[in-house]
C-alpha cells in the first residue's frame, strides 16, 4: 500500500501512478490532495518543480471520473491556467498521463500557433483545459469555448501572471467562471497583491505553504564573481568549458535580462565549440520547442533563457545555473536557482556581478538571508580570454551599444547614480529606460534591452507611441494588455465580427499587433 492508495484514489490513477514509480508524495501533495478530495478550495505557495502539477492533478482527475458526464461542446469541466507556452504544455502533459487509463480528455491552448486549429479542436468540447490567458479569451471571443461549466479551477504561477501584466484578463476570466466551482491559487510568493487578487477566485482555502517565502534551496551552493560588464562573456566561456572538460557540469542554465543578450551569449559559446542554444520571446514556437528538447536529451547542454520564457522549463539534471546579468527583481534570482538541486541532487548557482549591479546582489541577500560567497577570476583570466575567438557583433548591436556608451559618458556619475527606481530616462519621462546617472532600472521589463527605449525586430529604437506592444501587451492599455501572453504567449488580438452580426469568424483580425520584442 502506498500513500496515494491510502488516500482511496480510484484505482486507474493509481496504476498510472505506479507506472510511473511514483509512491512518496512530496510535501504539498501530501497537505494538498486530502484537502481537494474534500472540495476545499486551496491556496498553495509553492514554486515550479515541487509536485504542484500531481498535488491538483490527482483528486481533481479522481473527482472527474468519479462523475463522469457527456463532454458539452466549447466547454471544459476542468481549467487550468498558466502564464508561459512551455509551462501549460508541460502541465497538460503531466495531467495526460496522470489520466491515460481514464475516459477523459485533455487538451491544450496557447499562443504562437494557428488559432483555428485550436478553435475546431475545441468544438466537441474536452475534460480537461490548460491555456495561456491571451489565448483563452482569444478562443472566448471567437465562441469557440465557454466557461460556464467548469467545476474546477486552477490558477497557477499567479506571481507570474501578475508580472507578465495578466492583472485585468485575470479579472475577466473570474467574471465569467461559474461561482459554483472549486479553485486552486498557486504562488511562489504571496505579497498583498497576489493575496488580494487570491481573494477574487477562491472562498474559504486551505492554505499550504511547503517552503518559506522567498527561500532558496538548500542543496544549492551560491557563488558570485565581481567583474567588469564587458569581460562577463569571456568569463562565461572559459567557465563553462573548464566545468565541461573536468565533467562536472551536466546541463546549465544561463539567465540574461533580454532577448538579445541571449542570442549574444548563444554566439560567442558557439564560436569557442560549446554547443548552446537560447529560448526567448522572439524564437518561434517550433524553435523553442527544439530547443528545450535538445536540453532536456543533453545534445545541446546549456541552455540561454529570459526569465520569462524559463518559467516553463522544468528539466531534471541542471547540474548549474549561471545568472549572466543578475536579476532586477530580487524574487527572480529563487525562480532562477530553483531550477537545478532538483529530486535530491545537489547544484551550483553562479552570478556574475557588475559595478552597477551590486544594488541587485544585495538585494538577493537581502531577501534570502544568504550571503553568495566569492568566487575569484580563473587565474590568467585576461591571457585566456585574449585566446579566445573573435565574434563580431552585429551592426544593430554596435549601433545600439554605441548608443548606451554616449548616454553612460554624458549621464552617469554623482547621487543620481544610486537612484534605481526612479532615474529620468532621455526626454524625461522614465518609460522603463535607463536613467541619467542611473544603474539599470529595476522596474524595466526583464526582456527589454539594456538601454532606455524598446529595441525593435531590426535593433533600432522603436517609435515611442504609447500603443505599440512591449512584453506586457500594448503600453499605457490595459485593456488591450490583457490579450497577450507576452514573449510566451500570443499577440495580443481582437476580432471583428461576420457581416450581419453573427459570431466573430475564426482568425478575422481588426488589426496586426507587431511582434513583441
Amino acid at each position: 500500500m502506498s500513500y496515494f492508495s491510502d488516500l482511496g484514489l480510484a484505482e486507474p490513477i493509481l496504476h498510472a501512478l505506479a507506472s510511473k514509480g511514483y509512491t512518496d508524495p512530496t510535501p504539498i501533495q501530501r497537505q494538498s490532495i486530502p484537502a481537494l478530495l474534500e472540495g476545499r478550495d486551496l491556496l498553495g505557495i509553492a514554486q515550479t518543480g515541487t509536485g504542484k502539477t500531481a498535488a491538483f492533478a490527482l483528486p481533481s482527475l479522481h473527482r472527474l471520473a468519479a462523475d463522469m458526464k457527456p463532454r458539452k461542446p466549447a466547454s471544459c469541466r476542468m481549467l487550468v491556467l498558466s502564464p508561459t507556452r512551455e509551462l501549460a504544455a508541460q502541465i497538460a502533459e503531466n495531467i495526460a498521463a496522470y489520466a491515460k487509463n481514464l475516459r477523459l480528455t485533455v487538451d491544450c491552448v496557447f499562443g504562437g500557433v494557428p488559432v483555428g486549429k485550436q478553435a475546431r479542436r475545441l468544438v466537441p468540447g474536452c475534460d480537461i483545459l490548460v491555456a495561456t490567458p491571451g489565448r483563452l479569451l482569444d478562443l472566448i471571443d471567437q465562441r469557440a469555448l465557454t466557461l460556464s461549466r467548469v467545476e474546477i479551477f486552477v490558477l497557477d504561477e499567479a506571481d507570474q501572471m501578475m508580472d507578465l501584466g495578466f492583472i485585468h484578463a485575470l479579472k475577466r476570466v473570474a467574471n465569467l467562471l461559474p461561482k459554483e466551482r472549486q479553485s486552486l491559487f498557486f504562488s511562489a510568493t504571496m505579497p498583498k497583491a497576489i493575496a488580494d487578487l487570491g481573494k477574487q477566485f477562491i472562498n474559504n482555502p486551505v492554505r499550504v505553504e511547503v517552503t518559506p517565502q522567498a527561500s532558496t534551496a538548500e542543496r544549492v551552493e551560491q557563488f558570485v564573481t565581481f567583474v567588469n560588464q564587458a569581460e562577463k562573456q569571456a568569463l562565461l566561456t572559459l567557465r563553462i568549458r573548464a566545468l565541461l572538460a573536468d565533467g562536472k557540469l551536466d546541463r546549465a542554465l544561463v539567465f540574461t535580462r533580454t532577448k538579445h543578450g541571449a542570442d549574444r551569449v548563444v554566439r560567442h559559446l558557439s564560436a569557442a565549440s560549446i554547443s548552446a542554444r537560447a529560448i526567448h520571446g522572439n524564437k518561434s514556437q517550433a524553435q523553442r520547442t527544439a530547443a528545450l528538447d535538445a536540453f532536456r536529451q543533453g545534445s545541446c547542454p546549456i541552455l540561454v533563457a529570459t526569465d520569462i520564457a524559463a518559467r516553463g522549463i522544468d528539466v531534471t539534471g541542471v547540474s548549474h545555473v549561471f545568472n549572466f546579468e543578475l536579476p532586477n527583481v530580487a524574487e527572480q534570482y529563487v525562480h532562477r536557482i530553483g531550477r537545478t538541486a532538483r529530486a535530491g541532487a545537489d547544484g551550483e548557482a553562479i552570478s556574475f556581478c557588475a559595478p552597477d549591479e551590486k544594488p541587485y546582489l544585495k538585494d538577493i541577500e537581502k531577501l534570502t538571508g544568504i550571503k553568495l560567497m566569492p568566487l575569484p577570476l580563473p587565474e590568467g583570466f585576461l591571457a585566456e580570454a585574449a585566446k579566445l575567438p573573435a565574434v563580431s557583433r552585429k551592426p544593430e548591436e554596435a549601433e545600439r551599444d554605441a548608443r548606451r556608451d554616449d548616454r553612460d559618458a554624458r549621464g552617469r556619475g554623482g547621487d543620481r547614480g544610486s537612484n534605481r527606481g526612479g532615474g529620468q530616462g532621455r526626454g524625461g519621462q522614465g518609460r522603463g529606460g535607463e536613467g541619467r546617472g542611473a544603474g539599470p532600472n529595476p522596474n524595466r521589463r526583464d526582456d527589454r534591452s539594456p538601454g532606455g527605449r524598446a529595441q525593435g525586430v531590426d535593433g533600432r529604437p522603436r517609435d515611442p507611441n504609447p500603443r505599440k506592444v512591449d512584453d506586457r501587451g500594448p503600453v499605457g492599455n490595459p485593456a488591450r494588455a490583457e490579450r497577450g501572453d507576452g514573449p510566451q504567449g500570443e499577440k495580443p488580438r481582437s476580432f471583428r465580427p461576420r457581416a450581419g452580426g453573427g459570431a466573430p469568424g475564426v482568425g478575422q483580425h481588426r488589426n496586426k499587433v507587431r511582434r513583441a520584442i
